[in-house]
């Protein structure tokens, strides 16, 4: 007896939640929102992502072709499988005194888990996420860039401010 009333009482719990379901269901059929799914790649022109989106790591530049990146590479100890590269150069200074400087600044894209920790612990504010999504190659080296313009500089810091 118990087992025909537990057998019941889970038929009749699985016909509300069915019920409750379709009611749902029939809610949004009748009243239906605006279009939410892109039409990817026809609208590929107007496609709009989050800010929050993490596309590509780019190291942005003004005008002048200077960037932010002092080669600390505190981005590259953060990254966890090694997708960042910095390779500095010593200069020395007008007064004789010797300065590490950006030689190349190396991202492969391939290898990138999008965590974000390169961005969030640059003391500089050098390197950002863009909204870049399109990364489709036929050759992988093609997904080794590198962020840092030829010719570039870093800013001074009269002109940062």
């Amino acid at each position: 007896m118990n087992s025909i009333i537990k057998y019941l009482k889970d038929l009749f719990g699985g016909i509300k939640t069915l019920l409750t379901g379709m009611m749902v269901t029939g809610y949004y059929f009748v009243h239906p929102k605006e279009i939410v799914t892109q039409q990817y790649p026809e609208n590929r022109k107007t496609l709009v992502m989050l800010d929050r989106f993490k596309g590509e790591l780019v190291m942005p530049h003004d005008e002048n072709n200077q960037h932010k990146c002092t080669a600390c590479s505190i981005c590259e100890i953060n990254c966890p499988n090694g997708t960042i590269e910095v390779i500095s150069k010593q200069t020395e200074t007008e007064d004789g005194k010797k300065k590490k400087e950006l030689d190349t600044y190396i991202y492969k894209l391939g290898m990138c888990t999008f965590c974000g920790l390169c961005v969030k612990v640059c003391p500089q504010d050098a390197i950002e996420f863009s909204n870049e999504f399109e990364h489709a190659v036929f050759d992988k080296e093609k997904l080794t860039k590198t962020l840092n313009h030829p010719g570039s500089s870093l800013k001074s810091k009269q002109t940062a401010q």
